[in-house]
């Protein structure tokens, strides 16, 4: 676990520890705007951060990932970077990434973690995190990427009704 953030995809990032959740300068130089901290006391610790803070131990994460993927996504429609965080960046917070990539891409988990691994060699969800995955991908997987499509198309009608108001 090296002492510098991961890029997966550009604007959205992956670590460890929250000490790099409360670097100021490190998170004005990539642009992180969005923080989704996924450990037992995970709160609130900058001012003028957007915070996903999901308390929980090594356990179900289903229950939080249509959650997790609208908050990442959000910052990602806005052009602006999201921290995804938990004790050691090796578990909770790649399964969230995983899951994400998944919905977005519409690949599999198995394809998806290898993506992560490249960028971060030691991501690693256990077991029954990647037993939750498998479920996600099988079950919901589907009906996120549309919840997300319809999110986007959403953004680009309101855009494109403020660009033909400025006209006008």
């Amino acid at each position: 676990i090296g002492p510098k953030i991961v890029t997966v995809i550009v604007i959205f990032y992956l670590q460890s520890f929250k000490l790099y959740a409360q670097d100021k300068e490190l998170l004005k130089a990539h642009n992180i705007t969005h923080i989704l901290s996924i450990h037992d006391n995970a709160a609130p610790i900058l001012e003028d951060i957007a915070y996903l803070c999901i308390s929980a131990s090594d356990h179900s994460k289903t229950q939080h990932f249509k959650d997790s993927i609208m908050f990442i996504h959000e910052s990602r429609m806005k052009g602006e970077g999201c921290l995804v965080h938990c004790v050691a960046g090796v578990s909770r917070s790649v399964t969230l990434v995983v899951a994400y990539i998944m919905t977005v891409t519409g690949r599999g988990w198995v394809e998806c973690l290898a993506a992560v691994r490249a960028a971060r060699p030691c991501a690693g969800p256990n077991l029954g995190f990647l037993r939750q995955l498998e479920e996600f991908e099988n079950t919901e997987l589907a009906q996120v990427s549309v919840q997300v499509l319809n999110r986007i198309f959403l953004c680009l009608n309101e855009a494109s009704v403020q660009d033909n108001a400025s006209v006008k």
